[in-house]
């Protein structure tokens, strides 16, 4: 990414360190596949696609991106400056970048000083900044965060507004599928929690209930997501990356969406305008139809990416 976007970028590098595995060795291969994703305009645009990329001993992300992709660098080679001859600047008078997604997180380290692991999920994008450089967790690498790093040691927490209810069940099956483990419960009021979490419930339940829901309510500056409730929580307007709403859902729309705060783990919401419309979301939690979205709402039960092109709706 350039020097604006990194200058600007909040994420906490450690987290995704405590995230992530613990690297190759020396002539090691991976114990299993490492996944490449190289995307333009929040995933909508695919560029490279390697569901297992060439990847040698001790590689970090740079050297994965470089050997599965026509890759320039800058800063001494850590830093991308262009992928396949798409570079960052400016395009139609807005600054573009290229920004690294490591299992699903952000991360604002240089990619030559992050090591790679077995089972990572890389995903470069390149897309506009000016509303907010700082996304700072997607869906679209998903079962990534849960499977690896830290989901691997401790279980994931889904916590959920009716903990016996069809979304919740559903939730917990697709993770456990994808072979996370899992504890259920309740919803719980915190203002800090270290575990990976999975929100499960309509907006209204969910939208007070922690510091990330807080954040969405704030709008994509805060959050990253580009999508905002409103009608308390029973409408959904859908944003497109200037942060204008593209579309606006009302009954029985649902949303899957993440973010974090600085230093701490993503969280997860499941969520919608009602229980339909968490039901539909909760279906959505499934690799092919979240794979390289950013977020991703549904309506009448159809899938729709967001952000929204600007000219959508």
């Amino acid at each position: 990414m350039s020097g604006d976007a990194l200058r600007r970028l909040i994420v906490a590098a450690g987290a995704v360190a405590a995230l992530g595995g613990c690297g190759l060795g020396p002539g090691e291969r991976p114990d299993s596949p490492v996944g490449l994703s190289v995307t333009r305009d929040f995933g909508a645009r695919p560029v490279v696609q390697e569901r297992d990329a060439k990847v040698s001993g001790a590689d970090t992300v740079m050297r994965v991106t470089q050997r599965n992709a026509k890759v320039t660098t800058r800063f001494g080679g850590d830093f991308v400056h262009a992928i396949a001859g798409i570079s960052g600047g400016h395009a139609g008078g807005r600054p573009v970048d290229w920004f690294i997604y490591v299992n699903g997180i952000l991360t604002d380290r240089g990619a030559g000083g992050l090591r790679v692991a077995g089972g990572d999920r890389l995903w470069w994008d390149h897309h506009e900044w000016g509303l907010t450089p700082d996304v700072p967790a997607v869906v679209g690498s998903f079962p990534e965060p849960f499977r690896h790093g830290a989901a691997g040691r401790t279980p994931v927490k889904v916590q959920c507004e009716l903990p016996r209810a069809a979304p919740c069940d559903t939730v917990v099956a697709r993770l456990e599928r994808a072979g996370v483990r899992v504890r259920r419960g309740a919803l719980r009021r915190t203002a800090r929690d270290a575990s990976l979490r999975v929100l499960v419930g309509a907006w209204p339940a969910l939208r007070d209930g922690t510091p990330e829901a807080r954040s969405i309510e704030q709008g994509p500056k805060s959050s990253g997501v580009f999508a905002r409730f409103a009608d308390g929580g029973r409408a959904l307007a859908l944003l497109d990356p200037r942060g204008a709403v593209a579309k606006r859902l009302t009954a029985q729309s649902g949303l899957v969406a993440a973010t974090r705060q600085p230093g701490r783990p993503p969280v997860w919401f499941v969520t919608g305008t009602d229980a339909p419309g968490v039901a539909a979301a909760a279906r959505a939690l499934d690799e092919p139809v979240l794979r390289n979205h950013f977020a991703l709402a549904t309506a009448g039960g159809l899938p729709l990416r967001v952000p929204l092109p600007e000219a959508a709706g």
